[in-house]
């Protein structure tokens, strides 16, 4: 790549001294990019621009917020009828998080699919995997802040969960609590980490970006390119893509923040927090169900451990188990596009998380999908075996066996001859 020509005497003066401008042009205009990227490639984009969009929100919101038990649920309602537009910012930041895990879930489905976890992409994915866990320590310390009664509680029994590790569980509950319950330290600690987390995250971001220029982008066929006729300028081409994605994107965004703002919350957490009234039926937000219903599905002791302490541990397992996947695929061939046997097992992950997510979002002991004598937490338990044995079991056995379509010699040739049918 040869060196940029600044014709403005601004921007080389500057560059000269501090070369942002070369940086920002081979990074974002001449970065060549795989010719034969899909719109399943947008979503990464779009989840830097909700983090953006999520930060400047809590940046005004945290103006007008007061981290005070006695004071924290009237100011969320001040803001949303008294500060100017604080209705909403609100809005934008509640349904901003939904919208922020929409985009990282489809990111990672996409990164399982194709193959993005497979080397040299590891650190890549692992970078990715840390951002989604310091995604959902933001997110569960975001949602006690309003400190309504879904707050009060998912904070209780989330917390409560450190209890069952032995030894350090209670101290650590403790501190976690900053004393003997949940009370005014909590919520001040709570608030003190979300506002620094989002940082954390916007850090891995650029280490994500770093490692991705490293490596450079996967592609639908797995195929590494080989001929510069293999990729073409990030500029205009997949800007332009990019902005496409986000007009669709943001028409769905828009949709829940001015229509359905209340659509991913709970009614009860519209009432202030009372510790002497515990909510009939106590879940955590929609995009932590999948990792509750595995939690809830350990009910039984092994070898005299207990089932708390065994769902916490396959809870955080869960997750784990994600770090290893690029050892435990041991497929040749990248992308499941020319794995006819793995894209099967794939779809009934896809599947076997919403199911997850259904029952992490039901009472133990209501019938799955109302089905008579099937209830809920033996659906969750089948649900969580197939998940584990997905990555564990699955993934090792069928990449041996499996027999898969021939790979196109180049991404050149999969554009303009069909592919693996060429």
């Amino acid at each position: 790549m040869s060196a940029p020509v600044w014709n403005n005497k601004v921007v080389k003066w500057v560059d000269d001294r501090l070369p942002v401008f070369s940086m920002l042009h081979h990074s974002a205009y001449e970065y060549p990019t795989p010719k034969n990227l899909s719109y399943m490639w947008n979503f990464g984009s779009l989840a830097g621009f909700v983090l953006v969009t999520m930060i400047l929100t809590g940046i005004f919101l945290v103006m007008n917020y007061t981290p005070h038990t006695d004071m924290a649920f009237d100011s969320v309602e001040r803001i949303m009828r008294d500060v100017n537009y604080g209705w909403l910012i609100r809005y934008m930041h509640v349904n901003g998080a939904s919208m922020f895990f929409i985009c990282v879930y489809i990111h990672i489905f996409r990164g399982l699919y194709y193959g993005s976890y497979k080397a040299p992409r590891e650190m890549l994915w692992w970078i990715g995997i840390l951002i989604l866990l310091a995604m959902m320590a933001t997110a569960f310390m975001g949602y006690v802040l309003p400190w309504g009664q879904m707050s009060f509680w998912g904070a209780t029994v989330i917390t409560n969960l450190f209890s069952a590790f032995p030894i350090v569980g209670e101290p650590l509950v403790h501190w976690l609590w900053g004393g003997f319950s949940i009370g005014n330290p909590t919520l001040n600690r709570f608030f003190s980490l979300h506002y620094l987390l989002p940082f954390v995250i916007l850090g891995l971001v650029v280490l994500h970006v770093w490692a991705l220029h490293t490596v450079r982008s996967n592609n639908p066929t797995g195929v590494e390119a080989k001929t510069p006729q293999d990729s073409i300028p990030f500029h205009p081409y997949y800007t332009i893509k990019d902005l496409f994605g986000m007009g669709i994107f943001l028409i769905f965004f828009l949709f829940f923040v001015f229509f359905a703002p209340d659509f991913f919350g709970e009614p009860d957490n519209y009432i202030p927090a009372n510790p002497l009234v515990t909510p009939p039926h106590i879940v955590p937000e929609w995009y932590f169900l999948p990792f509750y219903a595995i939690l809830r599905s350990i009910d039984f002791s092994i070898f005299g451990v207990p089932a708390k302490l065994l769902g916490v541990l396959a809870m955080f397992a869960s997750i784990v188990v994600l770090f290893v996947i690029p050892w435990l695929d041991t497929s040749k061939v990248r992308s499941s596009k020319y794995r006819p046997v793995y894209k099967w097992f794939f779809l009934i992950l896809f599947i076997d998380c919403f199911i997850l997510g259904y029952c992490g979002k039901k009472a133990p002991d209501d019938y799955f999908m109302g089905i008579e004598g099937l209830h809920v937490i033996v659906m969750g338990q089948l649900a969580t075996l197939y998940y584990f044995a997905h990555f564990l079991v699955v993934m090792p056995i069928v990449g041996k066996l499996e027999r898969p379509k021939p790979l196109p010699a180049s991404i050149s040739e999969s554009v303009l001859k069909g592919g693996a049918n060429a």
